[in-house]
């Protein structure tokens, strides 16, 4: 009888790799595992590397790798790596402990919040050595990230083929079942968009906070009654990921003091910096979004308690309470935000327009709406308006002409006012509400002041100015002082 030839088992080749196994990183691979997907992890410091593989990853399809060599190895081709480490030198530095081991036609993936010129660059810099770069905005947090978030990738175009189906699993699904997962563009398109996100979310997060103000020290309720407000909200069209979120917030309490959980945290926020780039951005391609900067600025102002308390021995406010209808205030606050969202939704927008224009990206705007949609934090019922809004009219220039948001703001414009006039007389702060407010009114004012400060700095400076009786782009100086000259500075607007 001849003798059986023993075959040799080929070794499973992993799908995707990950690098970095912090939280995010962790609930990504068990997300793709779940999906069916084999994933080869590492992470510079090894150890976690056997803890995650033995501990939440024991008897799934996990490849554990101690080193990146190891990592390639594991890989099928075209290699599929992609980067979970905190934004700046460490990805660079992972991407350059990479490329010894992998080969031109690879891809890397940055799923991280990096900022957009740094992608930009490095799209650039792998494309010159052969290698093909992706740089993927991931919203949605720790629980996004294993159940779903929204995924948000950009770089080079020809990857995306090569990623499309493990993302589209991956992210999270509206009610049809599309993914919220979509090609944004070239280059940093990605890693934009989700910043742009995230200074919605810091805008949102902001409005309500000041309502959640208004409610505890305008009206006096307690942590109880504002999770019913809250709750409620959340049944209407202010249906939202954050306001859900608020509404089961306070309904919890610590077990050490009895006391609301909310009433016992520090009033100190921090940032970790996609807001103050979204609103550099808005400086950079001069598009205003004051609502975004003030959420920001807000919490620069939270950061300084010790400042705050000891000002608020010394500087006083209004002598008296206001009389306020609590019924009332209640049914104009929801008003009030929701027309604040819509503004601060607005803002973002016209700076994705700004950008796609300057760096010359195809942005889908109601596809990008669709993707912001499920799993990520500013997912709200009334994304689904701003996908109809940009369907019906691709080339919008602003939410608030869509005749629906038209429609929505004059309804809540009585209430909105209304409400900031009641905080300015309970002298309660409401930047983000105000400033969604001002915002408004200065869209809509076919005349602003400029013409004054125009001449001003004609005045001081040379620095011309444009005639209302003669055609736009012509320039103009005034001899405004009997010292002063005909000759004029460079003309520039701002």
């Amino acid at each position: 009888m001849a003798k059986k030839t023993k075959v040799a088992k080929k070794a499973v080749k992993a799908d995707i790799g990950l690098i970095g196994l912090a939280v995010m990183g962790e609930n990504l691979i068990l997300n793709m595992e779940s999906k069916g997907y084999t994933v080869a992890c590492f992470n510079r410091t090894v150890e976690k590397v056997d803890a995650f593989v033995n501990g939440r990853g024991a008897g799934k399809r996990l490849i554990g790798c101690h080193t990146t060599r190891e990592l390639a190895d594991s890989l099928k081709k075209p290699r599929r790596v992609m980067i979970m480490v905190k934004a700046g030198k460490a990805v660079d530095q992972t991407i350059e402990s990479l490329l010894p081991v992998l080969e031109k036609g690879d891809i890397i993936i940055d799923g991280g919040n990096s900022y957009f010129p740094d992608t930009i660059r490095r799209t650039k810099y792998l494309a010159e050595k052969g290698f093909r770069f992706i740089g993927t905005g991931v919203s949605g947090g720790e629980e996004g990230a294993l159940l779903g978030p929204a995924i948000m990738p950009g770089g080079d175009a020809k990857a995306w083929r090569y990623v499309k189906d493990v993302f589209c699993d991956v992210a999270a699904k509206v009610d049809d079942g599309s993914p919220c997962c979509a090609w944004i563009g070239s280059d940093g398109a990605g890693h934009f968009v989700k910043m742009v996100h995230n200074g919605i979310e810091y805008g949102d997060m902001q409005l309500t906070c000041e309502a959640y103000d208004l409610m505890a020290r305008g009206l006096g309720m307690s942590a109880k009654e504002m999770q019913k407000v809250f709750a409620k909200w959340n049944k209407g069209d202010l249906d939202s990921y954050l306001i859900d979120i608020t509404a089961d917030i306070l309904s919890q309490c610590d077990e050490e003091t009895g006391k609301p959980m909310v009433d016992i945290i520090l009033d100190t926020a921090g940032q970790k910096g996609t807001g103050k780039w979204t609103s550099q951005a808005g400086l950079d391609l001069g598009v205003g979004i004051p609502q975004i900067a003030e959420a920001v600025f807000a919490r620069c102002l939270s950061a300084i308690k010790e400042e705050r308390v000891a000002a608020s021995k010394l500087l006083k406010g209004p002598s008296g309470k206001a009389k306020v209808n609590k019924a009332l205030l209640l049914k104009q606050l929801e008003k009030a935000v929701y027309a604040s969202k819509i503004c601060s939704y607005a803002q973002g927008y016209q700076l994705l327009r700004a950008a796609a224009k300057e760096y010359g990206w195809q942005l889908n705007y109601g596809e990008i709406a669709l993707v912001w949609r499920q799993g990520c934090i500013i997912r709200a019922r009334f994304l689904g308006k701003i996908k109809e809004a940009f369907d019906s009219d691709p080339e919008l220039a602003n939410l608030l002409l869509d005749p629906y948001f038209r429609k929505v703001v004059a309804r809540a414009q009585e209430a909105w006012r209304a409400v900031v006039k009641t905080a300015v007389d309970l002298g309660i702060p409401v930047p983000a509400m105000s400033t969604a407010l001002n915002y408004f009114d200065a869209y809509r004012s076919a005349r602003l002041p400029a013409n004054l400060l125009q001449a001003q700095r004609d005045y001081f400076g040379a620095h011309t100015y444009e005639r209302v009786d003669k055609p736009r782009g012509e320039f103009y100086h005034h001899v405004w002082t009997e010292s002063g000259g005909s000759t004029a500075a460079s003309t520039y607007t701002v």
